[in-house]
């Protein structure tokens, strides 16, 4: 199981940045994202919209407490941040680790605390230079998964019809 727990959400700052990392995490194939910081109602509702219309089973919620939530996991806890240790140095061992446990993976927003970085297993770089969290969780998702990026879900009412010029999109029987 993979779940994501993006840190920190702030209303009217984050909405489009935390709901990219719902996205990607659905995309990718994240079986859970939770949410902390401010409780956004209108962002939680637009993400299970989402699921809703286009497929996948990505179960969303909120937390007030964080560290419980991160105390509480049991699995590889990953801290996705430019700070950490290369993924190119982590790969085969996450790889390894992936195939039976289950992953969280942490992405911040604001000043991520300390206390993140001493209470994971590991703290993760996809590049030790600035980047998004929606790069670093796409990065490590399409790095440590031996599966292909899901096009379509079986349970969407609408689905892409892929097109060289235009946008396509036509609704399932």
């Amino acid at each position: 199981m993979i779940s994501v727990l993006r840190l920190g959400h702030r209303v009217g700052r984050d909405d489009r940045i935390s709901t990219h990392v719902g996205l990607a995490a659905r995309q990718w194939g994240a079986e859970e994202v939770v949410f902390s910081g401010d409780k956004d109602e209108g962002m939680l509702e637009s993400q299970q919209d989402i699921i809703e219309r286009w497929g996948g089973n990505t179960e969303i919620q909120y937390t007030e407490d964080w560290k419980e939530f991160i105390r509480g996991f049991d699995g590889v806890k990953v801290h996705l941040t430019m700070y950490g240790e290369r993924i190119e140095d982590k790969e085969e061992e996450l790889r390894n680790r992936f195939e039976n446990n289950d992953f969280l993976l942490i992405v911040g927003s604001e000043k991520v605390s300390r206390w993140v970085y001493e209470n994971v297993d590991i703290n993760l770089s996809v590049g030790n230079q600035p980047h998004s969290e929606i790069a670093a969780l796409a990065v490590f998702l399409d790095r440590i998964r031996d599966r292909d990026i899901k096009h379509d879900f079986e349970d969407a009412d609408i689905e892409v019809e892929p097109s060289k010029q235009r946008k396509l999109t036509k609704e399932k029987d």
